[in-house]
């Protein structure tokens, strides 16, 4: 063991563990993977958004080097149709297969699959394979797919409208009677995606003596995966296992159980022989898994003063063609209806919800899927702010719920404590100097130069507390800590890594506990046989509460086995011994004591000298359930420069003042909050899926994908407030989510500042900018004599 116990204490930068593999090459990803007599699969992917298909793969069966070709009718016996049971109230289950049988219901949809000795025979192999398309009339987006003379979908979701729903907080109709103004806007949030650097892939075995199938894969639920590709597949659970190994980021995309998932599997089973599979970007950007794109009309019921009365909400989702097992986007809904108020004081609201089915790429958990609530409200604030002559800064203070009402009763009946936004606001304000910018974006337009300036506050359950988490689903996490004989100690956690640092921060917390250096603790992830159960994985931020909390909890009760072991040994009670550097020692006679390789290697190789009640190793499994957990919070500004001429938009500065709690890691914290931030702001100024009127896809490559670069994101300030005195344990608050959540009402923001327009769609590219501007009626030479 190197190092001293200071040696990655809790709230230090320490370096990465796992950096040095990944950084030099020798990480090892689902495509570096291999096994004897490994065969490749492709698919075939359809054409076209919306048609009935016959398809004939004779051809493609004896071609060169293939072992075996699928259709849906060849998978017929080996795997089921595509469906979970995770339903709520109201929601419709979209039953498929896991190849379009006689209906393909997007470009992308997989037709056929070809297993060959190489992927390149693969492909060639699609080629021999026969469609046939009926084409149906196509559903491009939300407005079609509503329209009464509309094809249904799919037949047991009439009128494209598979999820509806309304909910009421509060007395809503006397809140807006004693408004004094009523204001309101549809707020519009597009397509886009994950786009991670690794796509998505596995590589399946499968043992017909034992009847034993082991799927390699990207993935960050294994527990979840082991459970569906059973029921699919229709084996034992226990007879499956999932292992995942490193992956180079996933950002939620890779949550759920896709249909190459079970395919990949399925041939497996069928031909015998071990099968890979890895996306290729073009796939990804098709139906890797696409995110956002909704509408939400937001009504807010106001004082003259400011002041929120309510809220009328009405979301409409576009979720695409097809659900990823299990998380319908439903279940994104339930929470962010809950969020709709964010951290501000609003009495009453009412929410209704629509999610509906188009030809496009399914809808996944990307990073922050209820963030529409935070981008609508908070560009709906600043509009209000415009309307009645306020500072967007002044209706915020108004509004926010301060420490001083706490615990504080949502309309929605969950409880709001320990939240500090208003001092995100007070203090990003402070550093941010408005009286100084607003003289400089004056003088800057009798240069020519457009400046702009914008905010949001908002808060991330992470996880939220007991009654958020009881209505917002729920979830607990379990870990197992182990004293191994050498005196290392080994964590097996639940938790999935994938570009978070979770072998370090998780490690960081063990070793808190023992008195250790962190490089002591192994932390083993990503084994379904090895790691406690956990349908949820890793997401939603959890890895800081409830990774961590069961971490702490499973150590403390190690750590209690260690001093009893040696006070026995000692001589003296376990309230008088330390631990320490991996070391137990009487307080008062530090001379006196025993190492924890010493006292482990009793416990593993001479248990016959020990008391009878010694357990027969030192581990320890322990639940956590996020009761106490709270809420980060975070004020986000942004300072753009807008060429008028050109629409280009330059972000000059960003500033993040956030309150997560301790920090277990800082380093890890900021790289959060900055990689979140990178995306949010790519929403905004870059990233868009489009679709033509015919429901076909216009960014199938990176060079229609635009992502942001290095040389687009600014340098990101980040100012902690940290821990609220007298916070509990564990009081780490996840981060994972937020940056992509409130970079872009920031942003946008920032623009309709610099323009002095109204923006209340999320993409501002530069074509929009001087379309906008163009549709007010402004010049270029107008926006330098505001």
């Amino acid at each position: 063991m190197s190092g001293g116990p200071e040696e990655g204490r809790i709230g230090s930068p320490a370096r990465r563990i796992e950096d040095p593999r990944l950084l030099t090459g020798r990480g090892r990803y689902v495509a570096d993977l291999t096994a004897p007599h490994l065969a490749h699969a492709a698919f075939l992917r359809s054409t076209v958004p919306h048609a009935r298909i016959t398809v004939d793969a004779s051809a493609a069966r004896t071609a060169p080097g293939v072992v075996a070709v699928f259709t849906a009718a060849d998978l017929a016996g080996t795997l089921g149709p595509v469906s979970f049971d995770a339903s709520i109230p109201g929601m419709t289950q979209l039953v498929h297969t896991a190849l379009a049988d006689d209906r393909v219901r997007l470009v992308g949809d997989p037709v056929a699959m070809v297993v060959a000795e190489s992927r390149y025979l693969a492909e060639d192999a699609l080629e021999l394979i026969e469609v046939r398309y009926d084409e149906l009339p196509p559903l491009p987006d939300v407005a079609t797919a509503l329209d009464p003379a509309a094809p249904a979908l799919y037949d047991v979701a009439p009128g494209n409208v598979p999820y509806h729903d309304t909910a009421r907080y509060g007395d809503v109709d006397g809140a807006f009677r004693q408004a004094d103004r009523v204001i309101g806007r549809t707020l519009r949030q597009h397509r886009y995606m994950a786009a991670p650097l690794e796509t998505r892939g596995g590589l399946a075995a499968y043992e017909p003596a034992g009847g034993e199938l082991t799927y390699h894969a990207s993935a960050h639920a294994p527990h979840l995966m082991r459970m569906v590709l059973a029921a699919h597949l229709r084996l034992p659970p226990h007879r499956v296992r999932v292992v995942v190994p490193d992956m180079g980021g996933s950002f939620g995309s890779k949550w759920g159980i896709t249909r190459e998932d079970l395919l990949v599997c399925a041939a497996a089973v069928r031909t015998g022989r071990p099968v890979r599979w890895i996306e290729d970007r073009r796939e990804n950007l098709l139906v890797g898994g696409h995110a956002r794109d909704e509408s939400l009309h937001l009504e807010a019921a106001v004082r003259a003063d400011g002041t929120l009365l309510g809220l009328r909400a009405r979301l409409v989702m576009d979720i695409g063609a097809y659900s990823v097992i299990p998380m319908n986007p439903a279940f994104f809904t339930l929470a962010l209806r809950l969020l709709i108020p964010g951290p501000y004081r609003v009495p009453a609201y009412d929410f209704e919800v629509s999610t509906v089915c188009t030809n496009k790429g399914p809808y996944v958990a990307y990073r922050g899927p209820w963030a529409v609530e935070t981008w609508a409200r908070e560009v709906l604030l600043d509009i209000i702010a415009g309307e009645l002559g306020l500072a967007p800064e002044e209706i915020r203070r108004r509004n926010l719920v301060t420490p001083a009402e706490q615990p504080y009763r949502t309309a929605a009946g969950w409880r709001l404590d320990g939240t500090r936004a208003p001092a995100t606001l007070d203090r990003a304000l402070e550093l941010a100097d408005l009286p100084r910018f607003r003289a400089e974006q004056r003088l800057a337009r009798e240069r020519g130069e457009v400046l702009g300036f914008g905010l949001a506050t908002f808060i991330e359950p992470s996880p939220g507390g007991a009654e958020f988490l009881a209505m917002s689903g729920g979830g607990k996490e379990t870990a197992r800590v182990r004293v191994e004989p050498t005196g290392e100690v080994s964590l097996f956690t639940s938790q999935i890594p994938h570009g978070q640092g979770h072998e370090t921060t998780l490690a960081q917390v063990v070793a808190a506990e023992f008195g250790l250096p962190y490089t002591a603790v192994r932390v083993v992830h990503g084994d379904t046989d090895a790691t406690p159960f956990s349908m949820v994985g890793t997401g939603g931020s959890r890895a800081a509460t409830f990774g961590s909390g069961a971490a702490t909890r499973a150590a403390r009760a190690v750590r209690d086995q260690v001093l009893r072991l040696a006070s026995g040994m000692l001589g003296a009670p376990p309230e008088e011994l330390e631990l320490a550097g991996g070391r137990v020692c009487v307080r008062e006679r530090p001379a006196t004591g025993l190492t924890m390789v010493q006292l482990a290697g009793m416990v593993s190789l001479a248990p016959a000298y020990l008391p009878p009640d010694t357990p027969t190793e030192l581990a320890a499994t322990a639940t956590y359930d996020g009761a106490d957990g709270g809420f980060a919070q975070a004020t986000h500004c942004c300072w753009v420069r807008v060429d008028p001429g050109t629409g280009q938009v330059e972000i000059t500065r960003y500033l993040v003042v956030e309150d997560c709690g301790s920090m277990i890691n800082p380093a890890v914290v900021e790289g959060q909050i900055r990689g979140g931030t990178a995306q949010g702001l790519g929403g905004v100024l870059h990233e868009r899926l489009h679709y033509d009127e015919a429901a076909r896809p216009l960014s199938d490559t990176l060079r229609d994908y635009l992502l942001p670069t290095a040389a687009d994101v600014p340098p990101i300030e980040i100012v902690h407030l940290g821990p609220e005195p007298g916070a509990g344990p564990p009081d780490y608050r996840g981060v994972g989510e937020g940056g992509a959540i409130c970079a872009p009402p920031a942003i946008t923001n920032a623009l309709s500042d610099a323009l002095g327009i109204e923006i209340t769609q999320q993409s501002v590219t530069p074509s929009f900018v001087l379309a906008a501007l163009r549709k007010a009626g402004a010049t270029p030479a107008d926006l330098l004599d505001r």
